[in-house]
């Protein structure tokens, strides 16, 4: 029977590894950089535009214009890309502001990839915001019940999600979590000509308590109801894997879990099951919460937020969207 060097050894520890900052990096297991990281911006119509989102200290809501100042700062730290939400003048309950060829998404992708053709711009593809009732799908509302319409949503996502292509975004990554939106956008990207524009699909994303600062960002609280009919429960792991092999059946290139660092262990096994291109999404509370207690002194909020990141690095995802892409690519470049 052969015997582990270390074992056989027990007094030895590679105390010199430890040493040397540039040492430890080098043989460091898992290891962040700016090029893992995602910065959300939220757009709205006009211009000189930045109203600052209470909930989320350091993000605000941005005119083209500000966003382009933005995306600016953050590529220039060496960030990957940038995850666009947009937030119309107006709002109905068909979400034709979704789909517009002038809609808000629309104008930023353009301005973003005229500005920055090699930063990555994906979009978020969801109705929530557009929609005037805040729900992700078509609402049918009877006497007893008010019902999300799935499969007469997907004809509106995959309308959304091809008019973002057009304008010039890389990635389209559909979050609403209606069944079979993958498909649905991957057949009308292939009828446009868009046979090579890939899919980042909210794959696992749970109906969470961690959205709460999302709601102001976005405008997008559902004035009836909640969302727990179409996002997964916080308790199901098994049902998290059947969704993410039925969005990579139906056509995802990549897939997240959403919240992240409470859903450690959803993110590792998804990676671990599959080993696809995976992204962790630090959503709004997260962020908020580092921040709050960051303000108060009570944790030193670069040390825990790369901790955090590297926890999910560490988990199995390869993409990190954080609200803190910026600072945390300026925080690696001084290390």
């Amino acid at each position: 029977m052969s015997v582990h060097p270390v074992a056989a050894f027990p007094e030895y520890r590679p105390r010199r590894l430890r040493s040397s900052a540039v040492l430890r990096r080098l043989v460091s297991e898992t290891q962040l950089s700016a090029h893992n990281l995602v910065l959300p911006l939220f757009v709205r119509p006009g211009r000189r535009i930045r109203k600052p989102i209470n909930a989320m200290p350091g993000v605000s809501q941005l005119s083209v214009d500000e966003a382009l100042k933005e995306a600016a700062q953050a590529h220039k730290a060496g960030v990957a890309g940038v995850l666009l939400f947009g937030i119309p003048d107006a709002k109905d309950e068909r979400a034709s502001g979704a789909y517009a060829a002038k809609g808000i998404v629309q104008q930023a992708v353009r301005a973003l990839k005229r500005e920055f053709p090699e930063l990555l711009v994906i979009t978020d593809v969801c109705l929530c915001e557009y929609m005037s009732h805040g729900h992700c799908g078509i609402v049918q509302r009877g006497p007893r019940a008010t019902t999300i319409l799935n499969d007469p949503t997907l004809k509106l996502l995959a309308r959304t999600a091809a008019s973002h292509v057009e304008a010039g975004a890389d990635i389209v990554a559909p979050s609403d979590m209606m069944d079979g939106r993958v498909r649905a956008i991957r057949q009308e990207l292939d009828k446009q000509g868009y046979t090579d524009s890939p899919i980042m699909s909210y794959a696992a994303k749970f109906a969470s308590a961690f959205y709460g600062p999302f709601r102001e960002a976005a405008e997008s609280a559902p004035q009836f109801g909640d969302r727990r009919s179409y996002q997964m429960d916080a308790g199901n792991a098994r049902e998290a894997l059947r969704e993410v092999a039925l969005d990579i059946q139906e056509g995802a290139d990549m897939v997240m879990v959403k919240p992240a660092l409470a859903y450690l262990d959803i993110l590792y096994r998804v990676k671990a099951e599959f080993g696809y291109p995976t992204a962790a999404y630090a959503v709004s509370a997260e962020y908020s919460m580092v921040k709050a207690a960051g303000a108060q002194g009570w944790i030193d909020e670069r040390a825990v937020t790369l901790e955090s990141l590297l926890a999910m690095r560490r988990a199995g995802a390869d993409i990190l969207i954080t609200y803190a892409a910026t600072d945390v690519a300026g925080w690696l470049a001084k290390r």
